[in-house]
């Protein structure tokens, strides 16, 4: 039997979980009902609608059009394919300074100014074309937080201590490995997004140990910083990651 929820898109599910009426989100989305409605069922990626709504559910927008299974603007994709390779070193770096250094971390990243793009945002290969399913939303949204399959794994273990290969990476995005409450957990430590939201978006996944009202074990008391570092770092150049991989560096080295 078909029900409600099962002819919703994840955004719709999003959307039921958190009780928000179609009504309410078009108001305060500015958009039309009609058109928030086919974003919810998953018939719509209008871009002007996805962007005017990703304020008004808490999301980037960026996430949101990877929901909607829509392509992901130039000016929301990362700046620089070549900054994702420092990404993971630097959050390790970050994760082990004081509060207070980090915040002057994330403040040197918000003050950096936007460079321009030098090269067009590199088209996915063909091993990271995924068929339907929430295991490719995931990644997409790990890539355009400039984390590959193997920055994936580096940082999923840094901050949610999940040790897992490369290529069990992938197997998420092609469906090969089931996703569990377990496993949205610790993706959504990564991608700092709130558990329940993660796992309402994705619909119906194996128990895997833990229910939506357990606790999520987090690794470093900096997970929530470091998402917000990930998220920001997408817009910066290699050498501008370079330079804050630099500074947390200094800032640990006075540390010891």
């Amino acid at each position: 039997m078909t029900t409600q929820q099962d002819s919703l898109g994840p955004i719709g599910r999003l959307a039921g979980h958190r009780e928000l009426d179609p009504g309410g989100l078009a108001r305060r989305a500015e958009a039309e009902e009609c058109e928030v409605r086919a974003v919810l069922r998953g018939s719509s990626r209008e871009p002007d609608v996805l962007r005017r709504l990703a304020p008004v559910l808490g999301l980037h927008a960026g996430d949101l059009f990877v929901l909607a299974g829509a392509p992901v603007p130039e000016d929301l994709a990362p700046l620089d394919a070549t900054a994702g390779r420092s990404i993971p070193s630097l959050v390790r770096r970050f994760v082990s300074l004081p509060p207070e250094a980090r915040g002057e971390v994330l403040g040197l990243v918000r003050s950096l100014p936007q460079e321009e793009r030098t090269e067009p945002v590199p088209v996915p290969r063909p091993y990271e074309e995924y068929p339907p399913g929430f295991g490719g939303v995931l990644l997409r949204m790990l890539a355009n937080r400039n984390l590959n399959w193997n920055g994936s794994v580096r940082v999923l273990h840094t901050l949610a201590g999940l040790y897992v290969s490369a290529a069990t990476i992938g197997g998420v995005g092609r469906g090969t490995v089931e996703l569990t409450h377990h496993l949205l957990a610790d993706f959504a430590i990564v991608l700092g997004i709130p558990v329940g939201d993660l796992t309402a978006m994705a619909g119906p996944v194996t128990e895997g140990g833990r229910r939506l009202s357990d606790p999520v074990p987090v690794l470093h008391s900096a997970g929530p910083d470091a998402a917000v570092l990930i998220r920001e770092l997408s817009r910066l150049s290699a050498g501008q990651v370079h330079r804050v991989d630099t500074e947390a560096g200094a800032a640990l080295g006075r540390m010891s």
